[in-house]
């Protein structure tokens, strides 16, 4: 995406990778540097994620165990730093192992840089997926 695309508009280009289930585009769309953190993480999973090569090796394996399929609801906002919005939104789809049904509310704060995600904190419920000994993305703790 061009230098000049706003957080906004870079954003709901990611969920629809996302949902495309396209990861490798959806991590090209990070800075080099770019940071992922998850205020919420349990004990034995990753608060911070540093660099693309980092978010790339925790996400490769995503849609081998969740199958998002809609993102009904999306707000985002702007804020008073020009680079940054942030997000509340609603993913929907199932697990792929049991099936069952994931609806999953997201509030994310996001701020880009040259046409890049440099920074995503990610508060969301990682118990509500969570199976003994494994990780949304499969990786074992």
């Amino acid at each position: 995406m061009p230098a000049h695309t706003s957080p906004a508009d870079l954003y709901r280009h990611s969920l629809r990778l996302l949902l495309d289930k396209n990861i490798a585009a959806w991590v090209g769309l990070w800075a080099e540097d770019g940071l992922m953190e998850f205020p919420f993480a349990p004990r034995g999973w990753p608060e911070r994620l540093e660099g693309k090569d980092a978010i790339a090796a925790y996400m490769r394996h995503y849609p081998d165990h969740i199958d998002l399929r809609d993102f009904p609801e999306v707000q985002i906002y702007d804020t008073t730093a020009p680079d940054t919005i942030v997000v509340e939104m609603r993913g929907v789809g199932h697990l792929v192992e049991t099936d069952a049904p994931f609806d999953m509310r997201y509030i994310a704060v996001v701020t880009v840089q040259d046409g890049r995600i440099a920074s995503y904190r990610d508060y969301w419920n990682p118990l509500a997926v969570q199976e003994p000994g494994t990780d949304f993305t499969g990786s074992t703790r």
